[in-house]
């Protein structure tokens, strides 16, 4: 008789978080344990379809157990075009790569990325606060309880 090896299901996962955009995706790496993540890379995009063997190179050095997929709100909190489009995409790694695939509102994490941002440097390139802002993604939707 042969045995599989699974990870438990209790057992801390790792995540790759992403920052959708039209041009440029943000991504991160986190893990549930300390609920932290980690800015990686901004993945190119061409005319809002993703750089797919960039990112079929993130899975393959992360094995990430779940992506998250920040979903870009109106401040009302509707949907509009881009909201769409990242639910897409998340569908669409979900369908790629067999991943669980969860969306986080991401309302103001651009904002909060440039901040962290500038009190490091004065100089602030938008592929970096694409990154951070995938990481501030993944770390408030790690922040919720029962995750």
């Amino acid at each position: 008789m042969s045995h599989t090896v699974s990870a438990r299901p209790d057992a801390p996962r790792t995540l790759l978080g992403f920052d959708y955009g039209t041009s440029r995706i943000g991504v991160a790496v986190g893990q549930e344990l300390t609920a932290t993540a980690t800015a990686l890379v901004t993945v190119r995009a061409r005319d809002g379809k993703p750089d797919w063997p960039a990112i079929t190179l993130l899975i393959e050095q992360w094995q990430p157990d779940a992506v998250v997929v920040g979903l870009p709100l109106n401040m009302d909190g509707s949907f509009h075009d881009l909201s769409k489009r990242a639910q897409r995409f998340g569908n669409q790694l979900h369908g790629r790569y067999n991943l669980r695939a969860y969306f986080m509102d991401e309302r103001l994490s651009s904002l909060e990325a440039e901040r962290e941002l500038r009190g490091k440097s004065r100089k602030v390139r938008a592929a970096d606060i694409d990154k951070v802002a995938a990481k501030v993604i993944l770390e408030s939707w790690l922040m919720q309880p029962n995750v």
